[in-house]
């Protein structure tokens, strides 16, 4: 009872389909060695046939050639599926030859007999043409070409890596989907790169087949005359056909396949099969194909020539041609009809204004050219518009508010490629963008140039080049970052909300800030705002943290911050120094991340002095310092700040906390990405390390 279930138990644990491809491959090692009766072989041929038409058609129907990636593994299964069954045959062929021409099986007999008319001479002829064209055209092309392919996939990984990172950085993409894009282009390399070896085991294949004719031809000679007294002509017929008919019953799949390599590694990814791209691209334009029905009426014509053939498909091309140029010309009167249809109506008389011709300021505004109205049309689906939502969304979760949206209109008066970003109606940046082609960015480590139109990255000022489709992969093997058109744009847009995050908190996102954070803490919310701070006070302070690169995620701390000091300071800017020494780890963890240790400038004691006296004077901003140590000062920063950049360290300088804020504004405009951060702000488990100390003396 105990061993039944035991089996029982596992036999329900086999999976059928885990364990069909190890018995195929035991099954095609066991026929090697096995002797097998002709009907099996049959039934064997049959299904090897069977299977390189099914492979060949997998082939044309797949939209990429990842769709297929198993075709590597599938031909070398195929090419050791004919080597076996050439080895059984061999075997019946050489020992029950002399009974007939149906010894090995009526599949061989078929081949030998009917697709070379019983001529031996002929058969060998036909299969030393298909294993030419096998060996030499189709799998030595297609071999080239995935050799070709892989070594370009693999000089192109590290710039799509960089791409992807680019784009999950800009909150163009999720990181699910980065992972899955990285998954497909070290797929892609894989590939290839098998393609390229299991070609070898083809023509390899092609070879064996030529030695395996000629070794049973000889052997079939000798075997026929010495052991079954048969005469030498008798023997050369009988074998040799036999042979022929085994040698082409493999080697017509083996055509196939190859065939189906060659369709798999030269095809491009378009989103249509094979068939869909041929009718589309070969006859999808009648003018051509008018042309040629025009080319093959004349030579129908001359004299001697098969006049009927060429006259008949003359027309049938010029039929077909008329046929498209007529659809063509009804879409083009139905597409003008619609949009006579869709034509305003008279425009009334003028009528008194209103407040209703009052158009309020759009927040932030993405004004474009007529030839980019297709990345923001949702009516076609517009790239653009999918970034922009994801754009927003990132931002939502790394700043820790909802920023206005994005107003999307057309501008005739920019030029066709160009665009325009506006804050409050104010434009704050601009640039082009062409769709169909693709921005290659120089990070500054190319190993070449490109052909293309030269620019600039709109977004950081990078040196770049527009560059057609087609040199998007050679971009890549230089090191380029090649991003398309909307994702430039949305690159764009993405640097000027971060930079401007603090214009972009209003009254109103403050607002639905603290209800959206009241229901989660509705208590600590309503103990601040109103009853100890005005709502204005709160929004001048998460500005101030914002207009220095702080995030405001951690609303809890801040509130909490504010709500314990409050009621006895209402500056803004000492609730602020006060929020950001409650920050204090994560301001520093995003600067330094996952190290202990902070290297940072520092500023000479007398110059410490020097400028809180100076902040005691002249108030929050820097009037009170004297113009040449404010013109040292700012000139010293400069220079510290890029040799940190250049060592690979982010610019921080650490500062005495009565001095911070004036630092910060004063050298912002200089050095904007130089962080001031206080020295209560370095927690305790951090250890500090300055590198150079401005101020003193050389």
């Amino acid at each position: 009872m105990n061993d039944a279930l035991t089996l029982q138990g596992f036999l329900g644990r086999l999976n059928i389909r885990q364990m069909l491809a190890p018995l195929l491959i035991i099954l095609i090692l066991s026929m090697m060695v096995l002797p097998l009766p002709p009907f099996v072989l049959d039934v064997f041929f049959t299904f090897n046939i069977a299977i390189s038409v099914m492979v060949l058609l997998v082939a044309m129907y797949t939209m990429k050639p990842l769709d297929f990636s198993i075709f590597p593994t599938v031909l070398l299964v195929t090419t050791l599926l004919r080597l076996s069954l050439n080895v059984a045959s061999t075997r019946i062929v050489l020992l029950q030859g002399h009974t007939g021409p149906d010894a090995a099986g009526k599949v061989i007999e078929a081949f030998g007999h009917f697709l070379v008319g019983g001529n031996y001479a002929v058969g060998i002829v036909v299969f030393i043409i298909l294993t030419l064209i096998n060996f030499i055209v189709i799998t030595k092309g297609a071999g080239r070409i995935a050799e070709v392919t892989a070594r370009f996939t693999l000089d192109a990984m590290p710039g799509k890596q960089m791409a992807i990172d680019a784009d999950l950085n800009a909150g163009l993409i999720g990181e699910d989907e980065a992972r899955k894009r990285r998954a497909t282009v070290a797929q892609e390399a894989d590939f290839y790169g098998s393609m390229d070896g299991a070609s070898k085991f083809v023509r390899g294949d092609a070879v064996a087949g030529i030695l395996i004719l000629f070794i049973n031809i000889i052997g079939g000679l000798i075997i026929g005359v010495i052991q079954h007294d048969m005469s030498a002509g008798d023997a050369a017929r009988t074998y040799t056909l036999l042979t022929i008919g085994d040698g082409l019953v493999a080697q017509i799949p083996a055509l196939i396949i190859s065939t189906a390599a060659g369709l798999v590694v030269t095809r491009v990814a378009t989103g249509q099969d094979i068939g869909q791209q041929l009718v589309a691209q070969l006859f999808g334009n009648p003018m051509i194909l008018a042309i040629t029905a025009a080319i093959l009426g004349i030579l129908g014509l001359v004299p001697g020539m098969p006049n009927f053939v060429f006259l008949m498909l003359g027309s049938m091309l010029g039929f077909l041609a008329w046929k498209m140029m007529r659809k063509s010309a009804v879409s083009e009167q139905a597409a003008e009809a619609a949009a006579a249809e869709q034509l305003p109506a008279a425009v009334p008389e003028s009528v008194e204004a209103s407040w209703a011709d009052v158009a309020p300021v759009d927040v932030l505004g993405l004004e474009v050219g007529y030839r980019l109205i297709p990345l923001v049309d949702r009516g076609q689906d517009g790239e653009l518009l999918k970034r922009i939502r994801g754009l927003r969304k990132k931002f939502a979760q790394e700043i820790g508010f909802l920023s206005a949206p994005v107003h999307i209109r057309d501008n005739l008066e920019l030029r066709p490629n160009a665009y325009r970003l506006t804050l409050k109606g104010v434009a704050i940046g601009d640039g082009e963008a062409y769709p169909g082609m693709y921005l290659a960015i120089n990070p500054g480590r190319v190993s070449g140039q490109l052909a293309g139109t030269p620019t600039q990255d709109p977004a950081f000022g990078l040196p770049a080049v527009w560059i057609e489709a087609g040199l998007r992969e050679q971009a890549h093997v230089f090191g380029y970052t090649v991003v398309d058109a909307s994702t430039v744009v949305a690159t764009h847009l993405n640097h000027i909300i971060l930079s401007h995050a603090a214009e972009l908190l209003g009254r109103q996102e403050t607002q639905a800030l603290l209800d959206h954070i009241a229901t989660e803490l509705p208590k600590l919310v309503e103990d601040l705002v109103p009853k100890q701070l005005p709502l204005s006070t709160l929004q001048r302070v998460l500005q101030n943290l914002l207009e220095e690169g702080v995030n405001i995620r951690d609303m809890r701390t801040i509130i909490e911050t504010l709500a314990e000091h409050a009621p006895r300071n209402q500056d803004p800017l000492v609730l602020t120094s006060l929020v950001r020494i409650a920050l204090g780890r994560a301001i520093v963890q995003q600067l330094y991340p996952g190290s202990n240790e902070m290297q940072v400038m520092a500023l000479e004691p007398g110059l410490e002095r020097i400028l809180g006296q100076a902040l005691q004077g002249g108030g929050e901003d820097a009037s009170g310092i004297e113009p040449g140590l404010a013109d040292t000062l700012m000139r010293e920063t400069a220079t510290a700040s890029q040799r940190q950049e250049d060592l690979g360290l982010p610019a921080v300088l650490l500062v005495p906390g009565n001095v911070r804020w004036l630092l910060s504004r004063f050298l912002r405009r200089v050095v904007p990405q130089l962080k001031v951060i206080a020295n209560a702000e370095v927690p305790d488990s951090k250890t500090i390390k300055v590198t150079t100390i401005i101020g003193a003396t050389k």
